[in-house]
């Protein structure tokens, strides 16, 4: 007579693996994707014809970033580390240069007379080939340059920083400074 082999008894192993799952997705670290954190626009009215807007040349502060990540800006080379200093040049135009944005006097309530330039505009352009992270440090160095001169505007001011200003002040240091950044489709320029 043949021997009956004994049968392990297999009933709680699938409530070992699903413990066992759990305890490794809770206890595992995710790569956090990297992002920009931007306030959209409403989409426009599908009814609604589209102007084209005539920006002045000198209004306009053009960085394109190549398919080798390589920036040019306003038509010259430039390292990534100069260009925060360049946008915060051109944003405030601080020896009324006739090559960067005009400058204009306007009486603001809760400010008073304050000259600034609200025409200018940062256009970003870039390869469809650029790397993803070269277009992020692009957008911080930009993004940068904003911050840097609206905590220098309220330290004026106020004696304070930015983010440590109340909303009403914060929406009028916006308003002398707006933030305004460009993005145009990619594009192929090449190497």
């Amino acid at each position: 007579m043949a021997r009956k082999v004994p049968a392990i008894n297999a009933s709680s192993m699938a409530d070992i693996s699903f413990l066992l799952l759990i305890f490794f997705l809770i206890t595992t670290s995710m790569d956090v994707s990297q992002g920009l954190s931007r306030r959209l626009p409403a989409p426009p009215d599908p009814n609604q014809k589209v102007e084209d807007i005539e920006i002045n040349r000198r209004n306009l502060f053009v960085v394109k970033i190549n398919s080798a990540n390589q920036l040019l800006v306003q038509g010259q080379e430039l390292n990534i580390k100069q260009l925060r200093e360049r946008a915060k040049e051109f944003i405030i135009n601080p020896h009324d240069d006739p090559n960067l944005p005009k400058k204009f006097t306007e009486d603001i309530p809760g400010l008073g007379m304050v000259t600034y330039t609200p025409d200018h505009v940062i256009s970003v352009q870039n390869d469809v080939d650029t790397k993803y992270q070269a277009y992020l440090d692009v957008q911080n160095e930009l993004v940068a340059a904003y911050n840097e001169l609206r905590d220098e505007f309220s330290r004026q001011r106020w004696g304070k920083v930015f983010n440590e200003l109340e909303e009403d002040q914060q929406k009028l240091v916006q308003k002398v400074l707006p933030m305004k950044i460009s993005e145009a489709e990619p594009k192929n320029y090449g190497k």
